[in-house]
């Protein structure tokens, strides 16, 4: 009996403690360089999703939906613009500048006080080469200036949300195709490093005992090199990794089936190794995080597209004890782009 209750009890009050033990969630106010931002963000697992308001007013912004992560250890808090969901008397919109300018955050999680929380840090624009970072300052609210919108519920009854995970995902895949732009992409979500590849897994379960199709090898055209397809190509970010340890472990797989597709890949313009023929087996790459820069562009470039366009691939990437996945998918139009940074 006493073990009954004391189960009942930790049913009862789980969804307490999940609130206190994810202060991350909820609405934050300030600026991202030049803009002002209502940012609502919740926390689910060690991924964030949620959406971003640029303003000058209540009917002068852009909106975005935004993925991200929380490294709840160190408190390194990253996210990013993921995909335009609206705008408003925004075109000639002061805050982010002239166009759609999506921004990328990597911020610091604090309580200098009682009751006060803050995310300090830097911002860039998400697909900015140069890279140029200006000073973030958020503060954690109560009071939401866009009201309402599809995450209010969450974030007011964060607790429900918890305890019923499919909700959380009915409302995060209704936000997510919400809107005139949307590219559907998986965030890099960590878990443990013993984990295999689950997505690579299931969608190979039935080739997995089966010997890997005869498909002929790709011989790269001398029409272009695979440096001309770097340069000439659209760079569409798809993920970002904070980096930490001393490396970097990068696996590559055929993200569907098994067709021939052959990729490059590069690090910060150069290439790192070329002429990866991708299937059910891990292509593995690593980089030493000592070698690399502050902000690093690993880009993969579709050398041919298999004989099932497009060319697409698994990447896990093992940093820190830490596993991510990226799902990727290149054409002869556009390279997938997955910024490395250093905290």
């Amino acid at each position: 009996m006493l073990k009954k209750c004391l189960s009942i009890i930790l049913v009862l009050f789980f969804p307490v403690f999940s609130v206190l033990a994810q202060p991350i969630s909820g609405i934050w106010h300030g600026k991202m360089g030049n803009s002002k931002i209502e940012l609502k963000l919740i926390r689910k697992g060690d991924s964030l999703i949620g959406t971003s308001y640029y303003y000058d007013s209540k009917t002068k912004y852009r909106r975005y939906s935004v993925k991200g992560y929380f490294d709840d250890k160190n408190n390194d808090v990253i996210w990013w613009d993921d995909s335009l969901i609206e705008q408003e008397g925004a075109q000639h919109f002061i805050g982010t500048g002239a166009g759609n300018d999506a921004l990328l955050a990597i911020a610091d999680f604090n309580c200098p006080g009682e009751g006060i929380m803050k995310l300090d840090g830097k911002t860039s624009l998400k697909n900015d080469e140069k890279k140029e970072r200006k000073e973030l300052h958020l503060m954690k609210g109560n009071n939401a200036a866009f009201f309402p919108d599809e995450w209010d519920f969450l974030i007011e009854n964060y607790a429900y949300g918890v305890s019923h995970p499919e909700m959380m995902d009915s409302i995060e895949q209704f936000a997510f195709q919400t809107g005139e732009v949307q590219e559907k992409k998986i965030p890099a979500t960590p878990t443990s490093v013993n984990d295999r590849p689950q997505a690579a897994i299931s969608q190979r379960s039935t080739i997995q005992s089966e010997p890997l199709p005869n498909v002929p090898l790709f011989i790269p055209s001398a029409k272009q090199t695979n440096e001309e397809r770097f340069k000439s190509r659209r760079k569409i970010l798809q993920n970002v990794i904070l980096v930490k340890g001393d490396s970097i472990e990068l696996r590559f797989y055929d993200n569907a089936e098994i067709d021939g597709d052959s990729i490059a890949v590069f690090l910060n313009g150069k290439i790192l190794k070329e002429h990866i023929l991708l299937s059910d087996q891990a292509y593995t790459l690593k980089i030493a995080v000592q070698s690399l820069q502050a902000d690093n562009e690993l880009v993969m470039v579709a050398e041919n597209l298999g004989t099932i366009p497009p060319n697409t691939s698994l990447m896990v990437a093992l940093v820190d004890d830490k596993r991510y996945e990226a799902h990727l998918e290149s054409s002869e139009g556009s390279s997938a782009l997955v910024r490395l940074v250093k905290p």
